[in-house]
């Protein structure tokens, strides 16, 4: 990974999470909240959106300090936990299929070991 395809990848990351959060406020608000999902749906927008915030910060940074590659590894950490945690959550929210929910916790310790990477990476900062 670069810090170029890392700032492209949140930007991409970014926009879809806009993209969805609007769709699930708009389109599907009633059917969610009939289903009990419109907690579940907005935790995964929510979690989204704050590692697309920490991947924009760890992208930049990477492209101002490029000796900083161990910052790649935090950014695949956290892409997947993305996918793993948002996504899973958002394939319960539009299935219903509830065994999809036992998949957010390897997402979740994605998310966790990219900030423990975050913090090993940032001990070459000087």
């Amino acid at each position: 990974m670069t810090a170029r395809l890392l700032l492209q990848l949140t930007a991409l990351l970014g926009g879809l999470g806009v993209a969805i959060g609007a769709f699930g406020a708009h389109a599907l608000r009633e059917s969610l909240v009939k289903a009990g999902r419109l907690d579940t749906f907005e935790t995964a927008v929510r979690y989204q959106f704050y590692h697309v915030l920490a991947l924009l910060a760890i992208g930049v940074l990477w492209a101002v300090r490029p000796e900083l590659r161990a910052l790649g590894l935090t950014g695949w950490l956290w892409l997947g936990g993305i996918v793993v945690f948002s996504g899973s959550l958002y394939a319960l929210c539009f299935t219903g299929i509830t065994k999809l929910g036992a998949v957010a916790p390897v997402g979740g310790l994605l998310l966790m070991a990219g900030w423990v990477s975050l913090l090993l990476a940032l001990r070459k900062l000087s």
